[in-house]
């Protein structure tokens, strides 16, 4: 062990061509599909969320038949497996791990099975199958989860086995450290999520925590407070609020909400009640500990250091495929469950509303106009993050559907996909604790986006 020890770091001393290779052809590939902007037919997007989007084009007519079958499958494997437990499932690691969950989690399985045939086939009730609730999960939020699990199993690895993160980490730890007391490295999830969108942040931030690269806490942290709405979503919430020709202003307000949202979140409970401990009690994958010298330098030799002990690319690509089935079979099922309950809660119960009446007298302080329909706006957030643009979109004071609009994406948690990606994942955060985030994300925001907007933008 000991000379095992003395070669390693004899290693790092004296990196070699192929290693430095090794670190920069695939970070620089990484960082060019994952954080790079580019104009692609007049819009800025990263590429390879333009390569997961044309692929979801090209597939687009055999996705829905596609996505019922592998719900299908879900459901009938999980009961089968929690019912019987046959041997072909019980004795084979995969499959044990794909489709053996507990009652609960099978009994959700089934019922997003039964959600997608009564969406496809519009059979049931309109409140399931309907294009404001199982129809907007199925049709619009599936596929997109479908094909960017393969398309980020495959070329995820890039960003995460090849020293990208040590060398961004390294470069950052400066800045995330005392701000926000996170490793540096969370600088990656946060611009994966800002320039692709926040799934991608979600899914790496969820790896990293698997392979004891983030704390309990740190992991609750980012996928609470970084997983930053891209900006090309924000546009999309801008047009449908007609906030297009103030979208400069209004983002640069959302960043600043999300900013002050990420300072003071993580310093009070529930997050600063939890553990700095890591994943299964294993110890932290990487030490944040800076070497003497220049910080360029001491990038450098930890992005190196990491792709000397990167992963056979049979290894990288065999673990992409798993975790991209494990989404397919195991978070696909639940989102279009839950999904589509918290979008019929939304549209056909009042409960929102009857949430909201606290906020209406807040907003009226706050010299808010048509404050009673921008507060169930503000709330309905927390079922999908579409909601509260399709309910603004009606208000006719621009300064009210601005505020409304920002805080939406301020809020960051919705349950309709991120809150079921988080419950589903090993990341220790359940519902009540998602619900309590929400809230103090929308206290943290209203009066930063009512100054705002007061003050500077409708002046």
């Amino acid at each position: 062990m000991e000379l095992h020890k003395h070669e390693e770091t004899n290693n790092q001393k004296k990196p070699t061509v192929r290693h430095i290779l090794t670190f920069l052809i695939p970070s620089l590939v990484g960082a060019f599909l994952f954080l790079v902007p580019i104009k692609i037919n007049d819009k800025w997007t990263v590429l390879i969320g333009y390569v997961a989007g044309y692929l979801q084009g090209i597939l687009a007519g055999a996705l829905p038949y596609f996505l019922l079958g592998l719900l299908v499958v879900s459901g009938v494997a999980s009961l089968v497996a929690w019912v019987f437990k046959p041997r072909f499932i019980m004795e084979t690691p995969a499959l044990k791990a794909l489709f053996y969950t507990s009652f609960i989690w099978t009994t959700i399985r089934v019922l997003g099975a039964v959600f997608a045939y009564m969406v496809l086939t519009e059979t049931g009730t309109e409140m399931v199958y309907g294009l404001a609730t199982g129809g907007e999960v199925f049709t619009n939020l599936l596929p997109v989860l479908a094909v960017w699990s393969v398309v980020m199993g495959m070329l995820m690895p890039l960003l995460l086995e090849y020293g990208l993160m040590e060398w961004l980490g390294t470069l950052a730890k400066k800045v995330m450290r005392p701000l926000f007391n996170l490793p540096g490295r969370a600088s990656v999830d946060s611009l994966a999520s800002w320039m692709g969108n926040n799934m991608m942040s979600i899914l790496i931030t969820i790896n990293q925590y698997e392979n004891g690269y983030y704390t309990k806490r740190e992991s609750a942290v980012i996928v609470t407070n970084f997983t930053i709405t891209s900006i090309a979503f924000s546009l999309i919430i801008a047009e449908i609020l007609t906030l297009s020709e103030r979208f400069v202003s209004f983002y640069l307000t959302v960043l600043a909400g999300v900013f002050i949202a990420a300072l003071i979140c993580p310093r009070i409970p529930p997050l600063s009640k939890m553990t700095n401990t890591y994943h299964e009690e294993k110890p932290g994958a990487i030490q944040e500990t800076v070497e003497k010298g220049s910080l360029w330098k001491s990038a450098f030799t930890r992005g190196v250091n990491k792709a000397k002990i990167a992963p056979s690319v049979g290894t990288v690509l065999k673990k992409g495929a798993f975790n991209a089935l494990d989404i397919w079979f195991g978070m696909l099922p639940l989102v279009m469950a839950i999904g589509t309950i918290a979008l019929m809660i939304a549209e056909f119960t009042p409960v929102f509303t009857y949430l909201s009446y606290p906020l209406v007298p807040v907003l009226e302080w706050m010299n808010i106009p048509e404050a009673a329909e921008a507060a169930p706006a503000m709330l309905v957030g927390f079922a999908d993050m579409f909601l509260p643009a399709i309910l603004g979109a009606g208000i006719e004071s621009e300064l009210t559907r601005f505020v409304v609009g920002a805080v939406s994406l301020i809020q960051l948690v919705y349950m309709s996909e991120i809150g079921v990606m988080l419950m589903r994942s090993s990341i220790p955060i359940n519902f009540w604790q998602l619900f309590i985030i929400f809230i103090q994300r929308t206290v943290i925001a209203l009066p930063v986006v009512v100054l705002i907007a007061h003050f500077i933008i409708f002046r």
